[in-house]
């Protein structure tokens, strides 16, 4: 288990890295692009690919317009990319919770992760954390499972799905303390939040992109991240072990993919646009004012990531309990 915090570890390589340039695809690309967002607009994942796909567009020279089809935790985006034309035209704004936790969790997902996609790039991680509804009467981690612990299934953590990280997140946070909340999945981590800061749930283990601005403005409560060290978005809150709950969380990466046999030329020519805007500072600083750790990684080190998630998260599906649907 310890491994998985290495997951979130392992900024060195994903954040560092330098590529030799790509060759030039030639003609690519004389139309636009579509990058296909698999959740609703508002969540994390549509927040990252409007920003990737502006930084696309300026720097291949076409439109990159993004196409938002969210359901089932993302595979119905994922199918549809899947299905797409080899081409080069049509691109998918992934992650590790559709790419690597929805195979334990959906016995069909009408798409292979290993065989159905050709890697381009990580471009950014992050981790989850606890926010809870400012009505809640309690004001730290020790103080809710106290109060859930009293009152046992009485509170629902929303999620953007089964199968997405804030729900594992949820679950391993419930192994790991023993208390009894209920969980309620949305089509997206952004729905989940508008409900609870209307206060229709109590919690949430929620993306920072999201989740961030209502902390900020006093309509939500964060009472610890999940990831290894604070954050430096919100320094006053402590990390899960500082919290008192020392568990295995799983993180959260995203990537872009294109379909399989889309030539390696045009891979790699996305790649390297990819890298020339993940080092400006304004990327830098918007991925970092959201609580994201902007990335770029060769397509071969997407499929290593995806290999590692699967074995860990092999390992906290079991110990959570839950069963594929």
């Amino acid at each position: 288990m310890k491994a998985l915090r290495g997951l979130l570890l392992c900024a060195g390589w994903l954040f560092a890295g330098v590529w030799p340039m790509p060759a030039q695809a030639q003609g690519y690309p004389n139309k636009p692009v579509r990058m296909i967002a698999p959740y609703p607009p508002g969540g994390t994942s549509d927040v990252v690919a409007r920003i990737v796909a502006q930084k696309l567009s300026d720097t291949l020279g076409k439109p990159v317009i993004v196409d938002n089809r969210p359901g089932a935790a993302g595979n119905i985006g994922h199918e549809i990319a899947a299905r797409a034309p080899a081409d080069g035209y049509t691109l998918l704004l992934t992650s590790g919770g559709a790419m690597v936790t929805n195979a334990f969790l959906y016995k069909r997902l009408g798409f292979d992760p290993y065989k159905d996609f050709a890697p381009v790039s990580i471009i950014a991680t992050a981790a989850p954390m606890m926010v809870v509804h400012p009505s809640l009467p309690a004001r730290s981690v020790k103080e809710f499972i106290e109060l859930a612990k009293a009152r046992p299934g009485e509170f629902n953590f929303g999620s953007g799905g089964v199968g997405t990280t804030s729900h594992i997140v949820g679950e391993v946070f419930k192994a790991a303390t023993g208390v009894n909340i209920v969980h309620v999945p949305y089509k997206g981590g952004g729905v989940a939040i508008v409900d609870l800061v209307a206060g229709q749930i109590a919690l949430s283990f929620a993306d920072m992109v999201p989740s961030v601005p209502q902390v900020k403005a006093g309509r939500l409560r964060a009472l610890a991240v999940t990831t290894p060290q604070r954050s430096p978005v919100l320094p006053e809150v402590p990390t899960m072990a500082e919290a008192g709950v020392d568990a295995a969380f799983p993180g959260q990466w995203w990537a872009v993919v294109a379909p399989r046999q889309v030539p390696r030329a045009v891979i790699n020519h996305i790649n390297g646009r990819i890298g020339e805007f993940m080092k400006m500072p304004e990327i830098q600083d918007r991925f970092g004012n959201m609580g994201m750790f902007p990335a770029h990684t060769t397509p071969e080190q997407v499929t290593e990531t995806m290999k590692l998630g699967t074995q860990q998260m092999a390992a906290v599906v079991k110990a959570a309990g839950i069963k594929p649907e």
